[in-house]
């Protein structure tokens, strides 16, 4: 039944590579996670099968073993890579392989490992992998042994050399392994490819292309059956056509195939058909290879931005970076989907992988829930960032990374950009002193991309929008990308005549969920460009930035501001936020004791900042009135409250059933302010159309800290070892008002068939480990993040604090 569910959740997915059984009886590819031996700094030589690694930490995959370190600034990530700690470490399983399996080829496939991987197969070396981000194989079958002899899997992992990233990068084998079992003539890795050249509301050409590879040592006689389903399982359309491939031959063969009445993959109904390839010899199925698709049309242009499926979208996005908040980069499905609903509900409809591909399953989720991806390749080229970063594996790898990740993500509708590169150092160069060296390196690269894929946009994301920017001059990219630079959006086509335009990255706005200094919300302050030194112009004792959207980075700009600028220029495609969930590492503004960004429109631990609801007044028709700040404030403090609303003409605001006016928004404004006297007591916000009450939205003055709530997003989880359930404990007083000061410590204790992975209060200065049970309320909020064992049953959370009433709910596993 477990490997049913696992089959009908990876369709569900639309994953490249399928967990499903073949004619012959066995699985094509089966997770590797489980039972791996860990140590870390354990010395040299653990390839070895003579050596024991009883003693070791037994664990699952994904792993990252950074997150469960401590934070010190000494550590040689610095605070720019999340002040977490490194090291070397070496993970070692042993299994077996069934003798059914003599004959046919056995693949170790990894989605990631960071970074500087070697792996060897029974003390044989089989190669490594500088790059910490991309996916690759290795062919174990010319050193297996079958039945019960036992094999040995030893994977060396360093990231000792730091820093390497200018963001929290995790440490470990952080995403998932797989172990892939193919016979001698099947679908290599990523060996399919499938376009949709021409779609009318009739029909849809689609084009298959197919390798199929021939390692039996003998010619064969190749079937290839090759049939579209639909998104709801039925078959809708077949070709089929044979071939004799010669021994060691991989052919690509192209197929077209048509559907009629396509139902088109679009932002809010992204509707996802399935492509299965069965390789037949001799009337036996040999290999089954799924591909998803999703058709749909698609264009950029000039002068009126982006189209999609023929009518005019904005593109509507943010960056994000690979962490996982608390669960560091050790990915999980569950906990990516969660992001991606946040976002969803916000308005979000599209994603920027920055500054690396991402983990194979968030493309699924994206072509799942309806997201547009711009899957980002490298943050540097030859030049270097940080001390032992790419740039030195550029020469040897570059190629075959990029090559690897179009291959691996072409088939994702998800995916509408390609990205090769991140403010690449190689924008600047003396052209008197012939340094051109960007303008080459850009056009080998897009000349590799369009070797696999020509169906999708390149672009790059530039922080230097001048007449000498090295990669634009380039003429590689018909497609432009501005970091920043919101008020030269508008004359963008006059710089560069003939170009497309998107906005690859927007913003850099800065705040502290829940703090809000008393200075009037329309001062707008762009914070000290001296980062490393002691902190000017205003910066708090505390280390908290206003949450009135009134603070950006000298180079950025407020919410409203960059809202503002997309929303007057039509040539704009759209634009990526900078960020949409805060992460570890680049602690901007602050230095330590800073560990994480205050850039997020939502924090680390999954919590919307106030800005969260102008992007959803402004980006979404639900209805949306959402006052801020809070009502705890000091008698003699004069307040700017602000309102976002949508679907109303006006706001009046009341202070305990006294109005302080009404207002509606002016100009290019997409908010609304009060300044009110401080009075303790109720808030009131009502927002009309028509003169009829729209939303009505309030905030209390809040009391002493008397009790613990928790609220779980989901109550029943998979019994899967994976899942995940997100539990929010909130602070309240007597008459249950969240109080938005309280810093509680609060320690959860979980009992049943599930575990505490780890908790987290998005305060960006926060050292507690995320591992601990113990975990400090910031702004009155905490979280705690439960997983799922093997069994299922019932799971009993308790959050506990002194002085406060305890909290108890129960989840269920299945």
């Amino acid at each position: 039944m477990k490997r049913l569910l696992s089959f009908v959740l990876t369709c569900l997915l639309g994953l490249s590579f399928s967990s499903v059984t073949t004619a012959q009886g066995y699985q094509r590819r089966q997770s590797f996670n489980r039972n791996w031996h860990f140590k870390l700094n354990a010395g040299e030589g653990w390839q070895s099968p003579a050596k024991s690694d009883a003693g070791w930490r037994v664990l699952n995959l994904p792993h990252d073993w950074s997150i469960e370190g401590n934070f010190s600034k000494d550590n040689p990530a610095t605070p720019g890579g999340g002040a977490l700690p490194g090291g070397t470490g070496w993970y070692r399983k042993t299994f077996t392989v069934p003798t059914e399996s003599i004959g046919k080829l056995v693949f170790i496939d990894f989605d990631g490992v960071y970074h500087r991987s070697e792996v060897w197969i029974n003390g044989h070396y089989l190669g490594k992998r500088p790059n910490g981000y991309i996916s690759f194989r290795y062919d174990l079958t010319p050193y297996l042994k079958y039945g019960t002899a036992k094999n040995l899997i030893a994977v060396k992992v360093d990231n000792s050399k730091q820093p390497n990233s200018r963001w929290y990068s995790g440490s470990g084998i952080y995403r998932n392994v797989w172990l892939t079992t193919t016979s001698k003539i099947h679908v290599p890795q990523s060996g399919t490819f499938v376009s949709t050249p021409w779609v009318t509301p009739a029909r849809a050409r689609t084009n298959v292309r197919t390798t199929v590879t021939n390692q039996s040592g003998t010619p064969a006689l190749v079937t290839l059956n090759t049939v579209i389903y639909s998104p709801q399982g039925a078959a809708v359309s077949k070709a089929s056509v044979k071939k004799t491939i010669a021994a060691g031959a991989s052919p690509q063969i192209e197929q077209t195939l048509e559907v009629l009445n396509p139902l088109l993959w679009s932002v809010s109904h992204p509707a996802l058909y399935k492509v299965v390839s069965k390789v037949i010899v001799n009337n036996q199925t040999l290999d089954t290879y799924e591909t998803p698709l999703g058709i749909r049309t698609f264009k950029f242009d000039v002068q009126s931005g982006f189209s999609l499926n023929g009518q005019p979208l904005q593109i509507r996005g943010v960056c994000n970076h690979h962490d996982l908040g608390a669960l560091g980069s050790a990915f999980n499905t569950r906990a990516a989907e969660r992001q991606l609903e946040i976002l969803k509900a916000m308005g979000c409809n599209a994603i920027r992988t920055s500054h690396n591909p991402p983990a194979p399953e968030l493309l699924d989720l994206c072509d799942r829930m309806g997201f547009i991806l711009m899957d980002e390749a490298f943050d540097m080229w030859k030049k270097q960032k940080n001390p032992f970063d790419y740039h030195l594996d550029w020469d040897q790898w570059h190629r075959k990374d990029l090559e690897d990740m179009i291959r691996r993500d072409r088939n994702h509708p998800s995916v509408f950009i390609w990205s090769v590169g991140n403010e690449i150092q190689e924008q600047w160069g003396d052209e008197k002193k012939g340094d051109t060296t960007g303008r080459v390196i850009a056009r080998e690269l897009v000349s590799i991309v369009k070797a696999l894929d020509t169906t999708r946009a390149i672009t790059t994301a530039n922080n230097e929008i001048n007449e000498w920017n090295n990669l634009i001059k380039s003429n590689a990219f018909a497609l432009v990308g501005y970091n920043y630079n919101h008020k030269a959006w508008a004359g963008f086509s006059k710089r560069w005549p003939g170009k497309k335009f998107i906005v690859t990255e927007s913003t850099s706005a800065l705040q502290t969920r829940g703090h809000y200094d008393l200075i009037p919300f329309d001062t707008i302050r762009r914070w000290p460009e001296a980062w490393d030194k002691p902190i000017k112009g205003g910066g708090n004792p505390d280390f908290t930035v206003s949450a009135y959207d009134h603070v950006s980075a000298p180079w950025g700009s407020t919410h409203e501001e960059s809202l503002i600028e997309l929303n007057k220029n039509s040539h704009v495609s759209g634009m990526f936020v900078w960020t949409g969930f805060d992460y570890l590492g680049e602690p901007t503004p602050y230095p330590w004791p800073a560990r994480s960004s205050y850039f997020g429109i939502i924090d680390l631990a999954g919590f919307p900042k106030d800005i969260y609801y102008l992007y959803q007044s402004a980006w979404t028709d639900k209805p949306v009135l959402h006052i801020y700040p809070h009502w705890n404030w000091k008698q003699g403090d004069t307040v700017d409250v602000v309102a976002y609303y949508n679907n109303a003409d006006e706001v009046e605001l009341f202070l305990n059933e006294q109005s302080q006016g009404t207002k509606a928004k002016q100009g290019d404004r997409m908010h609304v302010k009060w300044r009110v006297p401080f009075t303790p007591g109720t808030l009131r916000a009502i927002s009309r159309k028509d003169g009829k009450n729209v939303l009505s939205s309030e905030v209390k003055t809040a009391g002493k800290p008397a009790k613990i709530q928790l609220v779980a997003d989901r109550d029943t989880i998979n019994a899967d070892g994976n899942d995940l359930s997100f539990i929010t404990a909130q602070v309240l007083d007597g008459d249950g008002n969240t109080v938005p000061t309280a810093s509680n410590l609060l320690r959860f204790k979980v009992t049943g068939e599930g575990f505490l992975n780890a908790t987290d209060n998005g305060n960006p200065t926060s050292h507690e480990r995320f591992k601990s049970a113990d975990r400090k309320a910031f702004n009155g909020l905490a979280l705690a993040i439960i997983q799922s064992q093997y069994k299922a049953g019932k799971i009993h959370i308790e959050a506990v604090s002194e002085g406060l009433e305890s909290a108890v709910i129960d989840i269920e596993s299945k």
